[in-house]
């Protein structure tokens, strides 16, 4: 996009990246790569999924495994079986009206909670709470358990498989025990795993200024992801390149249009001066792009989010960041078809 924009009005005088959601995954991964050639001079990130493929993606294999053990609906015990981590079989016919059916059935998601069955709500309840997921999201989370993971071990990794829940312990349900003994356990193909953290995983070399946005309360990248990148940057050395700003909005698709405003000004300002804003600067000066673009500002100065794993179930070894090292990532890049295709 960038090179096509040159192509057809000429280099302009500054260049900033934006990237939401797994789009901001996309845009941080483009900083560490590009950053150092000049072709950018700062990079915003709104609600991003910063904490990496091979991590971030645990929460909605977890909730695929925990919604098989309590509903055993997909696929159920006529149907034919398939190892649970790959979301759906790659040749299922499956719609996602079909499998948002399967959750009705099972939890009565749709259902006022008066007009659930014990069943339904003792299955809601136990999923919510081993999985960590808000109710108001979890129709949405469980159509990415099924087809994002398809998506990924089919389509991306050649069936292979990049996840694990080997010594995950899941808590919080009505009797962990029987949840522990019974969910499905599986290990990943290193290949596989490799691959999607090629493609994925944050090194934290970030050259450049970087400023992130991010809703406290995002029902789907939860906020934690930022704890996780903050551990990320500094592990790396790159802590001075990096600010990272809160709201207490509860929407992931979209934030208010004076935040948006307000935080592109500030990277600005950041990167053609060298002069670095804070947190409270940021939110001191959202005031005045309110005015003018409205949607009014909720930043939450002194928030910090706290480590991925209070949200997101660590795997052995997950407690570390970076999850890919800059090292790892230079011994990947010799080896032939590493990564996931575009």
């Amino acid at each position: 996009m960038r090179r096509l924009f040159v192509g057809h009005f000429s280099r302009p005088r500054r260049t900033y990246l934006h990237g939401q959601s797994w789009g901001g995954n996309v845009a941080a991964k483009v900083a560490e790569t590009y950053g150092k050639r000049g072709a950018y001079d700062g990079v915003l990130l709104t609600n991003g999924f910063v904490a990496g493929g091979s991590r971030g993606y645990d929460t909605r294999v977890d909730l695929r495994m925990v919604y098989q053990y309590y509903c055993r609906n997909l696929p159920r015990p006529s149907e034919p079986q398939y190892p649970l981590w790959q979301g759906l079989p790659a040749d299922s016919t499956l719609t996602p009206d079909e499998v948002h059916g399967r959750l009705q059935e099972c939890t009565g998601i749709d259902s006022a909670p008066a007009d659930r069955t014990s069943r339904q709500q003792r299955n809601l309840d136990d999923i919510l709470a081993v999985t960590r997921i808000p109710e108001e999201s979890l129709a949405t989370n469980m159509l990415y358990a099924a087809f994002l993971v398809q998506d990924i071990v089919s389509n991306r990794l050649g069936g292979r498989n990049p996840f694990s829940n080997r010594g995950v312990r899941y808590d919080g349900s009505h009797d962990d025990k029987a949840l522990n003994a019974g969910v499905a356990r599986f290990s990943a193909d290193p290949t596989a795993r490799r691959d999607l953290s090629y493609d994925s995983d944050l090194t934290g070399r970030i050259p450049l200024p970087v400023l992130t946005l991010h809703a406290i309360n995002d029902p789907q990248v939860f906020v934690e992801h930022e704890a996780a990148y903050r551990s990320t940057v500094r592990a790396a050395g790159r802590g001075e390149n990096l600010v990272q700003t809160f709201t207490t909005e509860t929407e992931h698709s979209t934030l208010s249009n004076a935040e948006y405003a307000n935080s592109l000004a500030a990277l600005d300002t950041w990167a053609r001066t060298g002069k670095k804003p804070t947190s409270v600067s940021i939110a001191r000066s959202c005031k005045a792009f309110d005015t003018v673009y409205g949607g009014g500002c909720f930043y939450d100065a002194n928030f910090r989010p706290a480590p991925l794993a209070t949200q997101i179930r660590p795997r052995p070894g997950g407690l570390h960041w970076p999850a890919m090292t800059a090292a790892q990532e230079r011994a990947w890049s010799r080896i032939d078809g590493v990564g996931i295709a575009p």
